[in-house]
């Protein structure tokens, strides 16, 4: 449920219409999916509901609010209150552009890069395209959290692109990458664009919070395994990686 200075929005819409447009809060309550307009709510009642959330939540709403039950009206004004996320964290990695790119993208190996992932399954690829299954390790509450992404690298520009195909508590979940060379070695930097369900556990501003959070951790891990690849293959007198012949260009 979305709260608001720790009250459901529920409630404070209600308390708006109690206040200043003329509800009967008792007929509200015996009838909470009655539409506005049942519970008597006439075009000037709407006009002053409409002038309260906009000063209070800068939103606008619909002339066919009326239609509308209070808990909808509710989840219309949170949803237009809460700014999709937006997240963009980077860093540089002492390591070739070739051979980043190669380790990050082989998304099957990906539990041997990632410290919140127990396994990954494979699902489909085709082209630079490959679908997959990610569960994490358990949570403090004992919940593993598993969801499939399908996910496009572009080895000539060296972007990808992806998003989740089971969104969970996401309305949608965007994802890019893009990997520059720069003094230093090579910079990833990852951009993640999401909203959140209105039943989901968090909303946007806490989950942007959570991916931030959690973003750099995983990035100074990855820069550290990468790192430590390339000062092996440096003695063994490797080659950083194959420019064209990754198992990531495949993906």
């Amino acid at each position: 449920m979305t709260v608001t200075h720790g009250r459901p929005m529920t409630a404070e819409i209600t308390d708006i219409l109690v206040a200043h447009c003329g509800l009967d809060a008792d007929a509200a309550a015996r009838a909470p999916a009655a539409s506005l307009e049942e519970l008597g709510m006439d075009s000037l009642a709407l006009l002053e509901l409409s002038a309260v959330v906009a000063d209070r939540w800068q939103v606008s709403i619909p002339e066919q609010a009326g239609q509308l039950s209070i808990p909808a009206v509710a989840d219309l004004v949170t949803r237009r209150a809460d700014p999709p996320g937006h997240t963009e964290n980077g860093i540089v990695i002492d390591a070739p552009l070739a051979l980043v790119w190669e380790v990050t993208n082989d998304v099957a190996n990906w539990t041997e890069l990632f410290t919140e992932y127990a396994v990954v399954d494979i699902l489909h690829r085709d082209g630079h395209t490959v679908r997959f299954r990610l569960t994490m390790y358990p949570d403090e509450n004992g919940t593993a959290w598993s969801w499939v992404s399908e996910r496009t690298v572009d080895p000539v520009s060296r972007q990808v692109r992806a998003y989740r195909v089971e969104t969970g508590p996401f309305e949608y979940m965007r994802i890019h990458w893009r990997y520059t060379e720069e003094t230093g070695g090579t910079r990833m930097t990852w951009t993640q664009d999401f909203a959140m369900k209105p039943t989901a556990p968090v909303d946007n501003a806490a989950m942007t919070e959570r991916i931030n959070t959690n973003s750099v951790i995983q990035l100074t891990v990855i820069k550290d395994r990468v790192e430590r690849i390339a000062r092996q293959r440096a003695e063994q007198g490797s080659p950083a990686a194959g420019d064209e012949s990754t198992e990531a260009d495949d993906e």
